[in-house]
């Protein structure tokens, strides 16, 4: 065993550690197989342009709703990454045909938000 000081963040801890020999150490075991399938992708709008998650967070806001027609750079909904908050914005002008979440949603980055017409 072999003790050792350490500081983090201002705070001294002590820590012992045991010496082992290389060949006492084990393989860990490779994780089985998972039979649970991934869940189906989002489908395709069937006409209209996607608007779609350019990274993973939550929806805090929507400020639309089907039917609303935007203008280019209108603000569609606000998805929080990593305690920051950012605009969704429409790419163009047009109508919303279809709305794929709510707010406290999550999504993943390239998930369908809305569709634009």
């Amino acid at each position: 065993m072999k003790a050792y000081k350490v500081t983090v963040n201002g705070n001294v801890y002590e820590i012992t550690l045991e010496v082992i020999d290389k060949s006492e150490v084990k393989a860990p075991a490779a994780a089985p197989a998972s039979t649970a399938s991934a869940a189906p992708a989002p489908a395709a709008p069937a006409e209209g342009t996607a608007v779609t998650a350019p990274m993973p967070g939550t929806i805090l806001k929507v400020n639309v709703k089907n039917g609303d027609a935007v203008k280019k750079g209108a603000v569609l909904m606000v998805l929080e990454a990593m305690k920051m908050e950012n605009e969704i914005m429409a790419a163009a002008d047009g109508v919303v045909t279809s709305l794929s979440v709510s707010e406290g949603a999550a999504v993943e980055a390239g998930a369908v938000l809305c569709t634009l017409q």
